[in-house]
């Protein structure tokens, strides 16, 4: 990421600015338009607003937009949202959907984490009463879920057949073997199960590196963290959700671990062969990609499918060990914490979907790499709790400041097939992070503010300290006042837990 420096250069036509050789000019005040040249076969469309543009200007992530634009039976346009930063291939906040007959599959328009994403457990517990045991409760936690790189637990190992029912049925296998109630899987995106999974499309290291990782939380920005809710926006959706001011919440962030980033290894490798096979001209290597309907497309279909509910597997059975955590802790039976999944969704992943085009329903693959899905109102996928306010839109900020409860609206349905920013993005790289961390306490800063850690090394701390991310308010404010989410409730925490 150091090594992607940009020059911009003001042009004479009023509101165009150059990033290399990309232009980007302002259509209204959130939302910012990449004209189409070149080989770009669509425009592009970056939500963001004047003062936050300054900051996106200092990565390569605008390019990256464009080069999506190139890509072969893409549908509409090249997108991302305000949490835009340079990823592999695809920006991470990028969005972009392709033509089930000529279109193309990316890895790197998924990510190498498959299935990251996050969920909200709800609870009648008053975070007030709560706070004097936060410590205790982080103590207990850390101990319980494994945390940092390449943990592992020796109490649940899974291999062999149970493995590949796992990857097949994602969390409805959490279920039947005693971690969830089946009421949950409502409050899951897609039942908890992306369909099409297939184990033996994926490779027999990446089951390996799976295989004792269920229930960890892994390293970087994933975390478990302790929290209230602090604001409400909208009291009726709030009150539909089960949020309620000064109640506690969990919110629980990771991925498909060591599985899913094996997968996306694997499979990089493979398309970067079907790339070429297939005559697929690519600006960058890092978006190697295969036709949809080839075999090498339906195979990492097939794989990805596999991490993908590995993933809602592994955030769910977290969620087990946090509830009886808490009954441990605070000596309380489960109905006095009434603990209540209110969702999970992913936001590195691609799923075949209907979308309205040009007037008619048209099935696409949609691209959602750092952003997450967020459909309105009365759509078949979401809850029958949630028809008439939408689903829920999780946006976790930095440990040291908040996170947003929004939901989906119709205008982000038809703008940017029901998509929404996943998080606050960085804006330091880690390496820049703890340069600027040295000599602080990170850890101590955070206390005297109300807000406990407890990670698994001070280095992890430093790279997520908050300067090292955007402001998550001001990138909600923007999807919030571009119409694409609707803001509901915000989350502030009191003790995380990281790798």
């Amino acid at each position: 990421m150091d090594g992607h420096k940009l020059v911009f250069i003001i042009t004479a036509e009023k509101g165009l600015v150059m990033s290399t050789n990309v232009a980007i000019k302002k259509l209204d005040d959130y939302r910012w338009i990449i004209p189409r040249s070149g080989k770009m076969k669509t425009e592009g469309l970056v939500y963001t607003d004047e003062a936050m543009l300054a900051t996106i200007k200092k990565d390569a992530s605008l390019q990256q937009v464009a080069n999506v634009a190139c890509l072969p039976g893409i549908v509409g346009r090249s997108m991302a949202m305000p949490d835009i930063h340079w990823g592999y291939g695809f920006p991470i906040g990028g969005v972009a959907a392709f033509d089930m007959e000529e279109g193309i599959i990316s890895p790197g328009g998924v990510g190498y984490d498959i299935n990251c994403g996050v969920r909200l457990i709800r609870s009648d517990l008053d975070a007030a009463e709560i706070r004097g045991h936060i410590p205790r409760l982080l103590k207990a936690l850390f101990k319980n879920i494994p945390a940092g790189i390449g943990s592992r637990r020796k109490d649940l190992k899974v291999s062999g057949k149970k493995m590949n029912e796992l990857l097949i049925k994602g969390a409805q296998w959490t279920v039947s073997n005693g971690y969830a109630h089946a009421g949950d899987l409502e409050h899951i995106e897609e039942m908890g199960c992306i369909p099409g999974g297939n184990p033996e499309y994926v490779s027999e290291k990446a089951l390996n590196r799976g295989k004792n990782q269920l229930g960890t939380l892994g390293s970087g920005n994933h975390f478990v963290e302790i929290g209230f809710v602090d604001e409400i926006y909208d009291e009726a959706i709030a009150e539909t959700l089960g949020l309620h001011k000064g109640r506690l919440t969990v919110l629980v962030h990771t991925g498909s671990r060591g599985l899913g980033h094996q997968v996306c290894d694997d499979y990089i490798k493979l398309l970067l062969k079907a790339s070429g096979k297939y005559g697929i001209d690519i600006p960058d290597k890092q978006l190697c990609c295969a036709p949809i309907k080839s075999t090498e497309g339906k195979q990492y279909l097939a794989a990805m499918a596999c991490a993908a509910n590995f993933a809602f597997c592994n955030r769910q059975i977290i969620t087990y060990w946090v509830e009886e955590t808490f009954q441990e802790v605070l000596q309380m039976g489960p109905k006095e914490l009434a603990f209540d999944l209110v969702y999970d969704i992913c936001h590195n992943v691609a799923k075949i979907e209907t979308h309205e085009i040009d007037g008619h329903l048209k099935k696409l693959c949609v691209h959602r790499k750092g952003a997450t899905r967020a459909f309105p109102p009365h759509s078949e996928l979401i809850p029958q709790c949630y028809k008439e306010v939408g689903q829920p839109v999780l946006i976790p900020g930095d440990m040291g400041r908040y996170s947003y409860v929004l939901v989906g609206t119709k205008t982000g349905l038809m703008e940017t097939f029901g998509s929404c920013c996943h998080g606050a993005g960085r804006v330091l790289s880690r390496h820049k992070a703890k340069k600027a961390a040295r000599g602080r306490s990170i850890i101590r800063e955070l206390e005297d503010r109300g807000i406990y850690v407890q990670s698994a090394g001070k280095g992890t701390v430093a790279e997520e300290m908050s300067e090292a991310y955007k402001d998550v308010k001001n990138v909600v404010d923007i999807v919030h006042n571009a119409g694409i989410g609707k803001k509901v409730a915000k989350l502030k925490p009191m003790g995380v837990i990281k790798g």
